[in-house]
């Protein structure tokens, strides 16, 4: 089965561009998620952290179940600047893994993922702007790559990304079919058993966790 990582038009148009296998069976244990969230800053003070990040930044996805590090690449600047702006901003606290496939990816960064009463439209959200695609031949979906979700080509024949949502692979083989279709902007440097974790939860309807997968934060590694 082709699988796809989009981000939906419509309710209704969500459920059928979905698709996958289920999660499995073994519930994974939490951890207690710490007090501190990410400091607000000002557009001034958000512009000069932008402007000092290095080349390549290297950004903590701490999670209920565990930390993920990742790299941003240096070949794909808008996708860098546009991530590393909203982790800084505060944007991903509280945000849900919402689309969970084991043997594939997982999938989070909707906005509309903090309020359970927009379960039907998990899957749609996101700021008022796309990112154009950034396609790199040496950043391909390799397990930990850190990839953008997108619309459907037939509403994104220019293949823009996400503003907000992304992608983290699990299975390398399975996901190799999206090269060259999705941006890859980023690599996983620790916490690949995080990703295993996460892809192994319960799931229920639209690949949804049966218990939340909650990015408590993200912040810029020390």
């Amino acid at each position: 089965m082709k699988r796809t990582i989009l981000l939906s038009l419509a309710v209704l148009a969500a459920a059928a561009l979905l698709v996958g296998c289920k999660g499995g069976s073994k519930k994974a244990s939490q951890i207690p998620e710490p007090v501190q969230e990410t400091p607000k800053m000002s557009e001034k003070d958000l512009a000069a952290a932008l402007a000092a990040l290095p080349e390549e930044p290297v950004f903590n996805i701490i999670t209920n179940l565990g930390t993920i590090k990742v790299k941003l690449y240096s070949k794909t600047p808008q996708h860098r600047e546009n991530f590393a702006k909203l982790a800084l901003s505060g944007y991903y606290d509280g945000l849900l893994f919402h689309r969970v496939i084991n043997g594939f990816m997982i999938q989070g960064g909707d906005p509309l993922t903090k309020d359970k009463a927009n379960a039907a439209r998990f899957g749609t959200g996101g700021p008022d702007y796309t990112v154009p695609a950034e396609f790199v031949p040496e950043y391909r979906h390799k397990k930990g790559a850190l990839a953008a979700a997108r619309r459907g080509d037939a509403a994104n024949p220019l293949k823009a990304s996400s503003g907000s949502q992304f992608y983290l692979v699990q299975d390398e083989g399975a996901c190799a079919q999206l090269d060259g279709e999705y941006t890859v902007y980023g690599e996983t440097l620790e916490g690949l058993d995080v990703i295993d974790r996460i892809a192994s939860v319960p799931t229920g309807p639209r690949d949804l966790p049966e218990s939340d997968v909650k990015i408590i934060r993200v912040e810029l590694a020390k």
